[in-house]
């Protein structure tokens, strides 16, 4: 066995390394666990790397990030997967902005939508972003999908608190007294017929 590739960690031999590959879910990483047991038989590098399916390189490379890690060392590494479009400092202000409400003068409209932050977000970052995108961006700030009715910026405050005030409640209650319908098969409301039909 080369130098080179010699494996410092000892925590397991080549017997551990095999038992542990016995139970390990991850097929990938048993295989290397193999190949290191193999060395640590005393078999080549070449030998052990074409009995496990690899090449000498990979096989060293393998051992490297045993020594330095251990079995977690064996395991793929996850992708880092893509980089966010916005940074947290954009989508702070995102959230603040959306949390104070657009200016009609400025902004133009008296109630944020997605395609009036996909604007701004295109404005302000140069970052073209879909409206569904923005709806899941919004929902992992914490803002909710369904947002109360926008009052009109020119509206008088005092005479829609009166209104609310002196409108009765028009939930509509059925009469205890009033006998229920019944229903037939068909869906239409029916009557018990009368003792003279029923002869």
């Amino acid at each position: 066995m080369s130098a080179s590739i010699t494996i410092t960690r000892r925590s397991l031999d080549a017997k551990g390394l095999r038992r542990t590959a016995a139970c390990a879910d991850d097929a990938s990483a048993a295989r290397r666990m193999l190949a290191l047991a193999l060395l640590l038989d005393g078999k080549s590098r070449k030998e052990a790397a074409e009995t496990c399916g690899m090449d000498r390189q990979t096989l060293r490379d393998w051992v490297h990030r045993y020594n330095a890690h251990g079995l977690e060392g064996l395991l793929d590494r996850k992708a880092p997967g893509r980089t966010p479009r916005l940074s947290a400092e954009q989508k702070a202000e995102i959230a603040a902005l959306v949390e104070k409400g657009p200016d009609l003068k400025t902004d133009g409209v008296v109630r944020w939508r997605r395609v009036d932050l996909q604007r701004v977000i295109k404005e302000r970052f140069a970052v073209d972003m879909a409206q569904r995108t923005i709806g899941k961006l919004l929902n992992r700030l914490g803002f909710r999908k369904i947002s109360a009715r926008p009052a009109h910026p020119q509206g008088d405050v005092e005479a829609r608190e009166t209104f609310k005030k002196t409108s009765p409640n028009w939930s509509r209650r059925p009469s205890p007294s009033a006998p229920k319908a019944s229903r037939s098969k068909s869906g239409f409301r029916t009557r018990r017929a009368s003792a003279n039909k029923a002869r």
